[in-house]
């Protein structure tokens, strides 16, 4: 008889428990929902060059931890542009969802080429899920191919609608080594750089197609070491996006991280930055 007590009150205990876990899960998840918006518009992530879907773990991480987001699926897209999406996907009654973009040319400066695969990988997600509009967030190199695609009519026929755009160390106009020096590139008083890549170029002359329902956020890296950059790319090509968009777009605003922390690669896995960027895509 003690037996059968103690066996009794042991799997009481264990009920009790797990019930108070998915008492605590619920409050979590109340709680999420009360401080970030709950839709189903999913939120693409693209690394920059010579990288990879690692580079965005630490802020999908961070948003999932946070409640701000409910799920990560990846796409992985082939050197001849075949998208592949792995990961269980999304149900209607998922909030929030997130797709991590990994490029397995992941240098291609080929930004047309590039441009193309990300249409090919919001269109491959939303033959699945059927969402009207979509957030994007990319680092680096990943904001050229970005802007490259958003800027393309051509591109943006039968495409969900752009809501919101993250801009982290966007080297929209040129790459400290490559084609920008340190204190060489300026902004001029409206913001155009003084000097231009032939990219920059370009998008200025599509600028006009920048959706103007957007809103955006743009972050940039000062090591605060007489470098004007975060390492790698300038505070003045970073900036530069500005004079593509700002009289375009619904909202534009600009955040500079300082410090060691804000070097170019640290910049996807700082905690700041994680803040930033959770409350402007979902906060309340």
């Amino acid at each position: 008889m003690k037996g059968k007590l103690k066996v009794i009150l042991e799997f009481g205990g264990v009920i009790l428990v797990v019930a108070l876990v998915v008492i605590f899960l619920q409050s979590c998840r109340s709680r999420a929902a009360a401080k970030y918006r709950q839709t189903a518009t999913p939120t693409f992530f693209l690394h920059g060059y010579s990288s990879s879907y690692r580079a965005e773990q630490q802020m999908t991480d961070s948003a999932v931890k946070a409640g701000a987001a409910s799920l990560v699926v990846r796409a992985n897209v082939s050197a001849n542009g075949k998208v592949t999406l792995t990961g269980s996907g999304w149900g209607k009654k998922t909030r929030n969802p997130l797709v991590e973009i990994n490029l397995a040319a992941n240098r291609n400066r080929n930004y047309q080429t590039t441009a193309v695969w990300v249409r090919k990988v919001i269109l491959a997600e939303e033959k699945l899920h059927h969402f009207k509009e979509y957030n994007f967030v990319a680092h680096s190199m990943g904001n050229t191919t970005f802007m490259n695609f958003i800027l393309n009519p051509k591109l943006q026929a039968g495409m969900p609608k752009l809501a919101k755009q993250v801009a982290l160390a966007g080297s929209f106009n040129g790459v400290l080594g490559l084609n920008d020096h340190v204190n060489w590139n300026k902004l001029l008083a409206n913001g155009r750089p003084e000097h231009l890549t032939d990219n920059y170029r370009y998008l200025i002359t599509k600028r006009q197609n920048y959706p103007q329902q957007a809103e955006v956020l743009n972050i940039y890296g000062d090591l605060e070491n007489g470098s004007n950059s975060d390492g790698r790319v300038s505070i003045a090509s970073a900036r530069s996006l500005g004079y593509l968009i700002k009289n375009r777009s619904k909202s534009y605003h600009e955040i500079k991280i300082k410090g060691k922390k804000a070097q170019h690669s640290a910049l996807h896995n700082n905690r700041q930055v994680d803040r930033y960027l959770i409350n402007f895509l979902w906060g309340k």
